[in-house]
């Protein structure tokens, strides 16, 4: 099978409502698999705890249901978050073929390792417990995705020589940040010789929705060319890229994708030149580099729209507006940033490195 280098992150699936991370659209998504497939793409990205433990089994009915299983290869991850020993990988592992029904993973990784879950993962015989699925033909290629800086990426790769490729956070705008050091982790991974899923290439959609003055500089290089056609071109052009993720929330940004992917160009000079300036525009408006994973949503004790409310105040501070009727809408039946009791159980959930706390002190400072 011919495998085209975009794949389909099942992060963001479409939603009913868009308050209710569990009501997954399912005849939008599987237009939206129907439109990837028929393209020639056919890599998909999931994970047990997306939309509340329900993207895989979406992912069975619009994909696993309707297609030969020789014709999609399918990528998912141990749930290293709840794991609490090591007598609970096959539990997790056959609970996910069961909720996939695909038989074997042609891609398996551990997911989001970073200090703390890297330690207990390798404690309690992670690694070794996929290489005994990889043996026994349930998993094709065994691999981890990475939250945390290029040193610790050096110890897990050290440590761990047999993983057959990592999956990286790489775009843009956190190629030099100092915190997620997306340059520098994917010089390692290139130092290991390891072959790189890229994700997050748009940052949970920060470089499709540029602040006015960046947006306008891209318009003026190049009218009609949208920004994430420089966030995905950037990604896929570094060498050593085999795939470049990107969640999708509906069948428009599928075919918008596709079109860039299908034979995506390295960026010029010039254009390299032009991110850069990007770059320095978003980093002076954007207080909070929150992607929207939703990590922290899974621990918090008050149940808070962190993500949201992260994302609204972000939009003010780019548009000098804060926006209480979407306000209103994200604390609708959970809690407000006025409510967070400062647990910071949310911070070791991120894989951005996010101040929470008090980063939702800026927000409630804007509740009425």
């Amino acid at each position: 099978m011919i495998m085209k280098k975009f794949g389909f992150g099942a992060m963001r699936l479409p939603l009913t409502d868009s308050q209710d991370k569990s009501s997954i659209d399912m005849e939008e998504l599987k237009k939206m698999v129907d439109e990837f497939m028929a393209a020639g793409f056919t890599y998909f990205d999931t994970a047990f705890p997306y939309h509340e433990q329900l993207s895989e089994s979406a992912l069975k009915e619009a994909l696993v249901d309707r297609y030969d299983r020789d014709s999609y290869i399918f990528a998912d991850k141990m749930p290293t978050v709840l794991v609490k020993s090591g007598d609970e990988y096959p539990m997790y592992f056959n609970k996910q073929l069961e909720k996939t029904g695909v038989g074997y993973f042609d891609y398996y990784l551990m997911h989001n390792m970073g200090r703390d879950r890297y330690f207990n993962t390798d404690k309690w015989g992670g690694f070794d417990f996929a290489r005994r699925m990889k043996e026994e033909g349930k998993i094709k290629k065994f691999g981890f995705s990475f939250h945390d800086d290029a040193e610790m990426l050096d110890q897990i790769l050290t440590e761990h020589p047999e993983v057959d490729f990592v999956q990286l956070q790489i775009n843009y705008l956190d190629w030099n940040n100092k915190i997620i050091q997306s340059g520098a982790c994917y010089e390692t991974a290139r130092k290991y010789n390891k072959p790189i899923v890229v994700m997050e290439p748009v940052k949970g959609g920060t470089l499709a929705s540029l602040p006015k003055e960046a947006a306008s500089l891209l318009y003026e290089y190049a009218p009609g060319v949208s920004p994430v056609s420089y966030a995905l071109r950037f990604a896929a052009s570094l060498p050593g890229v085999f795939m470049v993720l990107s969640g999708m929330s509906s069948l428009e940004q599928v075919k918008d994708n596709i079109r860039i992917m299908d034979n995506p160009a390295p960026l010029n000079e010039s254009e390299k030149e032009l991110l850069s300036k990007i770059v320095d525009i978003i980093n002076s408006k954007t207080v909070i580099p929150c992607t929207s994973c939703g990590y922290c949503m899974e621990v918090c004790p008050k149940n808070i729209n962190i993500p949201g409310l992260f994302g609204l105040y972000n939009n003010y501070c780019i548009n000098n507006n804060f926006s209480n009727m979407y306000h209103g809408r994200l604390v609708m039946g959970r809690g407000r940033a006025s409510d967070c009791i400062k647990c910071h159980r949310c911070e070791k959930n991120c894989p951005q490195h996010i101040k929470i706390p008090d980063n939702l002190e800026l927000v409630a400072a804007h509740e009425k």
